[in-house]
């Protein structure tokens, strides 16, 4: 009896801040109806075209047929997977997408933030909106011209090509039919058409520095060029960097393929061709859709391990992570 009373004194007890706690949070959402009624077309967005669309991962395990259906087709099990692994593709894929994500991490990742660095240090107003809204335009240019542009530039007569024979004596072909240009070609046009708008994320968070913290580290005799950038910037920034670093190996297996597809050509797969330019031909071309399933799937479970791996990586070293 005197247990029994003492466990319901403890609900008691208990359920009061939680009762608390829940009307607080109901004031809240009371107070801010209008801004949570925003949020709602995002969260039918996400439940509509990214949670609905998983439950068709099943495909990945099962000999699919349009026909029959996801429920009626017949289970392989890991049949697909190992199809892919014991397939004649599997080492170019992996190798070729390694090699132009990594390339376009490492050339690719600091360009916005030394952009937006140098944007932080102009002092004439109407030239810095003027270099954001130059370097902005290329990410509101379709994917499809892009690659035309590119095309057109590195073709034997383009102006790309005519200064490789000025100054370094180039032959003079087409740059695209060349497999060792691939890759200089997609990372240099990915930092040119993102870069501008990368920065706009890095600027903001230069806006939120305290000016008080430039004013301590002149009087304390620091240059503005240099040792305010090295000691004040550049920490204060940190923490957005590390959180885009980890958002971005979230991508690292992940190359997207429509430039792919609208730049290579049968003659440069040995370095062109990629996993998500692969699971296009299989899937939508040959319509080997389990198959196709498998290896997105697979993609998406190395990028998934790489943010977790990453982000723990991160909170032990700088403190900093997303979660």
């Amino acid at each position: 009896m005197k247990k029994s009373a003492q466990i319901q004194s403890y609900s008691l007890t208990t359920s009061a801040p939680r009762k608390k706690e829940e009307s607080l949070v109901w004031q809240r959402i009371k107070r801010n109806k209008e801004l949570y009624f925003l949020i709602i077309p995002v969260i039918v967005y996400y439940i509509i075209f990214h949670y609905k669309p998983m439950y068709g991962v099943i495909i990945a395990f099962q000999d699919f047929s349009p026909r029959k259906g996801v429920v009626g087709s017949d289970w392989v099990g890991l049949e697909n997977f190992r199809m892919f692994f014991n397939g004649v593709y599997f080492g170019r894929l992996i190798r070729n997408t390694l090699r132009i994500s990594l390339s376009t991490l490492l050339f690719g990742f600091p360009a916005p933030i030394i952009l937006a660095l140098l944007i932080n240090e102009l002092r004439n107003v109407r030239f810095s909106r003027f270099v954001q809204t130059v370097t902005y335009m290329p990410h509101f240019v379709s994917m499809v011209v892009i690659c035309a542009m590119i095309r057109e530039f590195v073709s034997s007569s383009g102006f790309i090509t005519e200064i490789l024979v000025a100054l370094f004596g180039y032959e003079g072909k087409d740059l695209l039919s060349k497999a060792n240009a691939f890759v200089p070609i997609y990372v240099i046009s990915n930092i040119w058409q993102g870069v501008g708008w990368g920065s706009i994320v890095y600027l903001a968070a230069l806006t939120a520095i305290d000016p008080q913290l430039y004013e301590a580290a002149e009087v304390d005799g620091a240059n503005r060029r240099l040792q305010k950038m090295y000691y004040i910037t550049l920490p204060c920034l940190l923490p957005t960097i590390v959180i885009m670093f980890i958002m971005r190996t979230g991508q690292i297996m992940s190359v997207g393929y429509e430039k792919i597809i609208l730049l290579y050509n049968e003659g440069i797969y040995q370095t062109a061709d990629v996993i998500s330019s692969y699971v296009y031909r299989m899937g939508l071309v040959n319509r080997q859709y389990s198959f196709s399933a498998a290896v997105g799937l697979f993609n998406s479970a190395i990028n998934f391990t790489l943010v977790i791996l990453t982000n723990k990586l991160s909170k032990k070293v700088t403190e900093t992570s997303l979660w």
